[in-house]
């Protein structure tokens, strides 16, 4: 897999993307970009806006889809979320820079976008889901957008004439498209019986996913059931990209979309359940080592807890404490901050834990057992050096230069329940990423 190898360079993990970026049977998809000038701030000048396309060869009764919970959903949420409801649908039109969030008429917007797409692909316009990323509260540039469709559905007729001989172009296309603060495209493919299941995946904040995680567009030529794909859909988003978090937020956009062409054969539903869960959380990892700013990726094991959701919420309550990311961050073992967590989230939520029977490892050391820290400078140094080894560079050369992180365990002694959360650190990366996000 992509996450065991270590890269020397931009280009031989970018190659590495594409050659996982392999559009299944029945696909077709494309990216191009165009100049707008966003109207509640033309003074800001033109910016460039992505526009991508993914397309079934025919439409498909076997779609599924996990949205976001936030209560301020963006209109393609909205939209995205009626289009269940349709017999059959064709693909998805995405666009990055503007979310189309509680903005003026931006459902009607989004739906005349894929109007005008299913007219010049002699479709109707419902059988289409509209997919955006970007700033909040911003107005999609209707008018932009629909005068470069033809542009996107030339682009991707070209893309069909070279993917024999170019595989991976077309899709990775997408993948660097539907970027926003992301350092790098991501991507990945399992194959299974006489098919493949692909997913693109975008995401670097705002992401405390909850029923999906930002953009994500999974393709597959297997024939697999409607009704078997939105059971195991949520089922497999619930095991990868609800189990991590970079900053706490979950966004107003958050959208999980699949789409079976079932042009190949059938396998087993535990078949499909394990490859297509397997290929999330590899992307859920992915999305983690590309948060904004992240310097060091955390690993948090939790065993010995109530239930598997106590187990969750435990690790999530240690990884989304700013005190036990800062001190990550500044590679300094204060790990009294991941108890204070531990016990902070169990005091909130009426989690009867007992110090005794707790234990804390971090980077193969147990530093807390039976009720008491054991700690002392030949640890205090060793920490410190095992974080300085696990750090990423803070200026993203484009590609993760290792795949290492933060291991921590926490034994609760409370059960036998386990659960395994991905989370970051907090650096200056992330506070300048987003303090400057617009201007």
């Amino acid at each position: 897999m992509m996450n065991m190898v270590k890269y020397d360079n931009q280009a031989a993990f970018l190659d590495a993307v594409k050659q996982q970026a392999l559009l299944p049977a029945g696909f077709s998809a494309a990216s191009i970009s165009f100049p707008f000038t966003p109207v509640e701030r033309p003074q800001g000048g033109k910016k460039e806006m992505n526009l991508s396309l993914i397309l079934l060869d025919r439409p498909t009764d076997r779609f599924a889809a996990t949205f976001t919970r936030n209560r301020f959903p963006g209109a393609p949420v909205v939209l995205g979320k009626t289009r269940l409801a349709e017999e059959a649908v064709s693909g998805v039109v995405i666009n990055n820079k503007v979310a189309n969030v509680c903005a003026p008429g931006g459902l009607d917007t989004a739906e005349q976008i894929c109007h005008a797409l299913g007219a010049l692909l002699g479709q109707q316009g419902h059988r289409f889901f509209s997919s955006s990323t970007g700033v909040i509260g911003w107005s999609l540039p209707r008018e932009e957008i629909i005068a470069a469709l033809p542009g996107l559905i030339a682009r991707m007729e070209a893309n069909r004439g070279r993917e024999e001989g170019d595989p991976g172009s077309a899709l990775f296309e997408v993948a660097r498209g539907i970027m926003t603060t992301d350092s790098f495209p991501k991507a990945r493919t399992v194959s299974l019986g006489n098919g493949r299941v692909t997913a693109v995946v975008k995401g670097a904040g705002m992401i405390e996913p909850n029923m999906a995680t930002m953009l994500c567009f999974v393709m597959t030529d297997l024939d697999i059931s409607r009704e078997t794909l939105r059971r195991i859909l949520p089922e497999a988003v619930d095991r990868s990209f609800n189990t991590i978090s970079v900053d706490g937020d979950q966004s107003t956009s958050d959208m999980v979309l699949a789409f079976s062409s079932a042009e190949k054969g059938r396998v087993s539903d535990a078949e499909f359940t394990a490859a297509l869960t397997k290929l999330l959380q590899d992307l859920a990892e992915d999305l983690v080592r590309n948060g904004e700013g992240t310097e060091h990726v955390i690993r948090l094991s939790v065993s010995g807890a109530p239930d598997p959701r106590a187990a969750r919420e435990a690790g999530k309550g240690v990884i989304n404490s700013p005190l036990v990311k800062t001190a990550v961050a500044g590679n300094d073992p204060n790990v009294g901050r991941i108890l204070s967590s531990l016990g902070d989230w169990a005091g909130n939520n009426g989690v009867d834990l007992d110090p005794d029977r707790v234990t804390l490892t971090l980077g193969g050391r147990t530093l807390f057992r039976n009720g008491r820290f054991a700690l002392d400078q030949e640890t205090e140094d060793y920490l410190a050096a095992y974080l300085r080894e696990a750090r990423l560079p803070p200026d993203s050369p484009g590609y993760p230069v290792h795949q290492r992180s933060v291991e921590i365990s926490l034994d609760l002694g409370m059960g036998s329940a386990t659960a395994e959360v991905l989370g970051s650190d907090l650096t200056h990366g992330y506070v300048s990423e987003n303090a400057d996000y617009r201007t």
